[in-house]
């Protein structure tokens, strides 16, 4: 506490006459030899420092507890990660509101129900069109998400929301993973994915299309759980000039960051990429 009171520009001999420290005790505490902890809690410090940027600013932290002890082999408690972090000012950004999920009616053709937990990739894909502004006017982005990884198996970008912008979505999801027939499509009632151009696509690579309610968010609650990542930790860090310059970002937060970097609690903190491996090596059948 002195230490800090002192490098803020307060007189010691107030500090120590304030807080009942002998001027004499405080200087031989200044001469003690750093002791193995406070070294090792530096260390550590500057590890978490070290992660947080590669992280892009966003990891909170039981991330970097995850990547500390996962990644680095680093044996060290979540607790500890969190004081360290507060000591040094440094903070995740804060994640999605908790939504309390309500009791909603359901199309007859809605396959999941809200069930999104698969035990296979390519059991289940969600997918769903979030939109960004720009100086230049509004980005589209369509994306397909693996239920079962959490990874982003097709995307698209355009200046509009059309039938397009889905379909090519959906294209490189199918070219990307090449899914066995019996796979589920979910989407929501927008124009765009209840089209027959998009309808066909899905047909047409043995998959079976379903829907969630009109108007109910919760039934397509893992795309929006992405979407709503992705807002925080990219979009609305900054003000962006050009379609080109938000199209380039969302590539590489989808591509690199979100697929191949960031660490996902209900994977066990593993990437989308990293769990998909982890589950062919221990002989999950895909």
């Amino acid at each position: 506490m002195i230490d800090r009171l002192a490098d803020a520009g307060f007189p010691v001999d107030n500090c120590c006459r304030i807080l009942g420290v002998s001027r004499q005790g405080y200087y031989r505490y200044k001469r003690r030899p750093t002791s193995a902890t406070q070294l090792r809690r530096q260390w550590l410090t500057g590890l978490i420092r070290e992660v947080h940027v590669a992280s892009r600013g966003t990891y909170g932290y039981r991330r970097i507890h995850a990547e500390l002890t996962m990644a680095m082999g680093i044996k060290c408690s979540s607790r500890l990660i969190s004081v360290l972090m507060t000591q040094a000012g440094i903070y995740g950004l804060p994640g999605p509101a908790r939504v309390k999920r309500l009791r909603g009616v359901v199309t007859a053709d809605d396959l999941v129900n809200r069930k999104f937990h698969r035990l296979h990739p390519n059991e289940l894909w969600v997918t769903d069109i979030t939109e960004h502004p720009t100086r230049e006017g509004k980005v589209f982005c369509a994306a397909v998400l693996d239920a079962f990884s959490r990874r982003i198996i097709g995307w698209s970008i355009d200046s509009r929301q059309d039938s397009t912008l889905v379909v090519n979505a959906l294209d490189m999801a199918i070219r990307n993973r090449r899914p066995q027939p019996g796979g589920i499509v979910h989407a929501d009632h927008g124009v765009q994915f209840t089209s027959w151009v998009f309808g066909d696509k899905i047909r047409s690579a043995g998959l079976l299309p379903s829907f969630g309610s009109v108007g109910d968010g919760l039934d397509n609650a893992m795309m929006e759980s992405f979407w709503s990542s992705m807002q925080i930790e990219l979009l609305n860090r900054k003000k962006w000039k050009t379609r080109l310059e938000l199209a380039n970002a969302i590539f590489d937060y989808i591509e690199i960051f979100h697929n191949r970097q960031r660490r996902h609690s209900s994977l066990g903190y593993r990437t989308p990429i990293e769990y998909e491996l982890f589950s062919e090596k221990n002989s999950i059948p895909a």
